[in-house]
């Protein structure tokens, strides 16, 4: 209505063919005002039965998904989420890279040297969509809905829902593509890395680690104008304190070669290795202690909600003072707070169970498979290793995905 009057103020007429008005006719303006409402009361009403209808199938459970943009699903005959396999297959790639040690960064650029396509289509991969498969719970077959809401129904602005409208998860809403284990293991990575340098820099980054200060050992260009150009790795700390770190630099060629020997040692015993992580294999598989001390927490929150809820019935009673009340009730949740904190830290180390039995499971495959090194392979670097502690110039420390560590000497 605004742009109609400052048209009309310099003199152009509008005219509205469906309705057969001019904007110059003195009766225009009041019949536009008045369309205007009720086009505006019928976008409303429209909106509301379209969040009336999203909410209802929120409560019944039923997921939407953008299959367009969307790796590893279509639209089945039942209108529910299919796995597309060939999709789904790199899907579990991802994961894989991931729990390797790779990057974002790097997976996205394995992806596009490899030719395969993005959810929408393109062939350059971008580390944030990787991190968004990666993170996405409905690869594990649950569905977060809600996860955006239209603001304005006039505007059509999407907002992300930051607890403005409530959410429903839903578990086991269509078929995973990945487990809930290796799922929760990828998050639980994602917490381990945070806050560790893991750039793009090469297989090295975030990996060696300095002896001396526990920093992490960064990449340096030394001489980048001269004929001695080269790449070093050296305590990203080193400098920062008064007292500086005396662990020493060193070239790539140096770590790959010491990876390649101290693996090499490994192979020449395999057998012997091969059988002392079954053993611990079958210690991680049982899980009965964790089981027991679950059971017998969960057993003793029962107790105390039931005298809880017994409790609160029981406060009307005019004996038991709002003070006592108070007092009784902070007590019986604090109580409860204290026992769901110690289920969460038994979940921990069940998820940290799984972690080192995948670990070291998938350690044992490769060990397996191997002869002796004669170069270095990057890919076995990241499947097998997790840190690599410098001590001095000629002893260092590896720390294998099995857990094992092994004191080498350069």
């Amino acid at each position: 209505m605004t742009t109609i009057r400052k048209l009309k103020d310099k003199g152009v007429e509008v005219y509205f063919q469906k309705e057969n008005l001019y904007s110059f006719d003195s009766k225009c303006e009041l019949l536009i005002t008045m369309m205007s409402s009720i086009a505006q009361e019928e976008s409303r009403n429209l909106s509301e039965n379209i969040t009336w209808g999203w909410k209802k199938r929120f409560a019944d459970g039923k997921v939407a998904m953008s299959y367009g943009g969307f790796l590893g699903y279509e639209k089945g005959q039942d209108g529910l989420p299919k796995i597309v396999e060939r999709e789904a297959e790199t899907v579990r790639l991802i994961y894989k890279q991931f729990l390797d040690g790779m990057t974002p960064t790097k997976i996205a650029s394995f992806l596009t040297k490899q030719s395969i396509l993005t959810p929408t289509g393109k062939e350059k991969w971008t580390p944030t969509t990787v991190q968004s498969i990666l993170q996405n719970e409905k690869y594990k077959g649950d569905a977060l809905l809600h996860k955006t809401f239209t603001e304005d129904y006039l505007t059509k602005k999407v907002k992300i829902n930051q607890g403005e409208v409530p959410q429903i998860y839903v578990q086991n809403s269509h078929p995973a593509i990945v487990s809930e284990d290796v799922f929760e293991l990828v998050q639980q990575e994602f917490a381990r890395r945070k806050g560790v340098y893991t750039s793009s820099a090469g297989c090295f980054a975030g990996r060696i680690i300095c002896g001396e200060c526990g920093g992490t050992y960064g990449s340096k260009l030394w001489h980048s104008n001269s004929k001695y150009r080269r790449v070093v790795w050296q305590c990203n700390s080193k400098f920062k304190n008064t007292d500086k770190c005396q662990t020493p630099h060193f070239n790539e060629t140096q770590l790959q070669q010491a990876f390649i020997d101290a693996f090499n040692s490994f192979i020449r015993n395999k057998d012997e290795i091969i059988s002392l992580n079954r053993a611990v294999l079958c210690n991680l598989i049982d899980t009965s202690t964790l089981d027991r001390r679950a059971a017998k927490l969960q057993a003793e929150r029962d107790n105390i909600v039931a005298h809880l809820r017994s409790y609160i019935e029981n406060s009307s009673n005019n004996t038991i003072t709002d003070t006592d009340y108070a007092v009784e009730y902070k007590n019986l949740s604090e109580q409860i707070s204290e026992i769901d904190r110690s289920l969460t830290a038994i979940e921990g180390e069940r998820l940290e169970c799984a972690a080192r039995l995948r670990r070291i499971a998938e350690f044992l495959s490769t060990l397996e498979q191997r002869e002796l090194l004669t170069e270095f392979d990057e890919d076995l670097w990241r499947a097998t290793v997790e840190t690599v502690t410098i001590h001095s110039e000629h002893e260092i420390t590896f720390k294998f995905k099995n857990g094992t560590e092994l004191h080498w000497e350069i």
